[in-house]
């Protein structure tokens, strides 16, 4: 399994410390520092669709321009998470079968 995020981020911290509690090994990718967003979110997008993937709730969404957040759409929302990595949804983990986008603690508890 690779769990993409940012380091500091409180829910990748949940994330992890889940996975870690139940012994599943994982990679950590911080997808900001290893710059692997922009390579990845095609096949995220297409595996979990652009509106579960864009984070509208954070700090860097309400930083955007009005016109930034204007009218978004598929190619204008995988532009901006390109830009600004932050905007993607945390944690993003890939277990080779699903990708959870999102930290929910009762579906990584069924996670091996």
């Amino acid at each position: 399994m690779v769990i993409y995020g940012i380091k500091n981020c409180d829910t990748m911290k949940k994330a992890m410390a889940c996975l870690d509690a139940q012994g599943t090994a994982y990679e950590f990718i911080d997808y900001k520092k290893a710059g692997v967003a922009a390579t990845h979110l095609p096949d995220w997008n297409r595996r979990a669709g652009w509106q579960k993937l864009l984070n509208t709730r954070g700090l860097m969404w309400k930083k955007l321009s009005d016109a930034q957040r204007a009218d978004v759409d598929e190619r204008k929302a995988l532009a901006l998470m390109a830009e600004y990595p932050s905007l993607i949804k945390r944690p993003v983990l890939d277990t080779g079968k699903a990708l959870l986008v999102g930290f929910d603690a009762d579906t990584y508890a069924t996670l091996k």
